[in-house]
């Protein structure tokens, strides 16, 4: 996980990864202390991930320091994973799936515009 210079966090999953709630928090944990008091929009390359478990699912439906959050994803099985984590849970924070980099981005920087 990192801050890039246009002050959107980003974090890679690596590929073929299950997602548990353990992990989950120990990411939002991460994301938290990096932006301190401050909210930031997050993109999240999730291309290849297995499955996320229902656990992690809640951990991510709580609130924390990110304003907006895309995922991205290159195929099939990215979409059908990130459709089941947006569709189950309500989320704190407005969260869109891409598989265009360029365009999470540029969805993420509007965000940060309107403030």
């Amino acid at each position: 996980m990192r801050l890039g210079s246009d002050g959107i966090v980003r974090l890679s999953w690596a590929p073929r990864l299950e997602i548990t709630g353990e992990l989950a928090a120990a990411a939002v944990r991460i994301v938290d202390d990096l932006n301190g008091p401050i909210h930031r929009p997050m993109l999240v390359n999730m291309t290849g991930t297995a499955a996320l478990t229902r656990s992690a699912r809640s951990v991510f439906a709580r609130p924390c320091s990110v304003s907006r959050l895309a995922l991205l994803g290159r195929s099939a099985v990215d979409r059908v994973i990130a459709n089941f984590a947006l569709g189950v849970n309500r989320h704190p924070m407005p969260m869109r799936f891409f598989t265009d980099e360029r365009a999470a981005l540029d969805w993420l920087r509007d965000a940060a515009a309107e403030r």
